[in-house]
């Protein structure tokens, strides 16, 4: 391989990091289609009271995060939050809907739903880096007939392998 396209393949995997959490993107500036431009396609979107709308970017399995992108009734970036952090994941109680827990952490990673038929309990689950930068997992379980909350919690995935599985450098 030569050298000049061995700099084209880092620039343009630089480039891709870049858009990975809507970095360079400026609040107040930014338009939805220049979100939608860097970052691609929302894994979900919702129409938000004002007007605005709120854009889902989910990042795994393999990454730890989901960016949720709040987008002004004027069609401007008001602002970028990473949603997969313990302060989200307090905000989700007993009683809470699918469409609420949805819209507060993004979808959860597909292959990571399960349903146990013995306790009519659904089971969702998103990867995400603890505040020991470790990959952890966080699970809310759902009364599977009414698919109302029932708890939620989190473990490290060290607690079902034999050794700390560290996500890097957490944002």
């Amino acid at each position: 391989m030569t050298l000049r396209c061995c700099v084209f393949l880092f620039a343009l995997a630089l480039s891709g990091c870049a858009a990975y959490s809507g970095a360079g993107l400026k609040p107040g500036t930014s338009t939805e289609a220049e979100v939608r431009a860097l970052m691609g396609v929302p894994a979900m979107h919702w129409d938000i009271p004002g007007g605005g709308r709120q854009l889902a970017y989910s990042r795994g399995p393999a990454g730890f995060q989901t960016y949720m992108v709040f987008i002004d009734a004027a069609g401007k970036l008001e602002r970028t939050v990473n949603v997969l952090r313990q302060e989200s994941f307090a905000k989700v109680q007993p009683g809470m809907t699918q469409a609420q827990v949805l819209q507060l952490l993004g979808p959860p990673e597909p292959r990571w739903e399960a349903y146990f038929k013995a306790r009519d309990e659904l089971v969702w689950e998103w990867r995400f880096c603890d505040s020991w930068n470790q990959a952890a997992r966080f699970d809310v379980l759902f009364d599977g007939t009414t698919k109302i909350v029932r708890t939620a919690y989190s473990w490290q995935e060290s607690q079902k392998s034999n050794y700390p599985i560290s996500c890097g450098q957490s944002e």
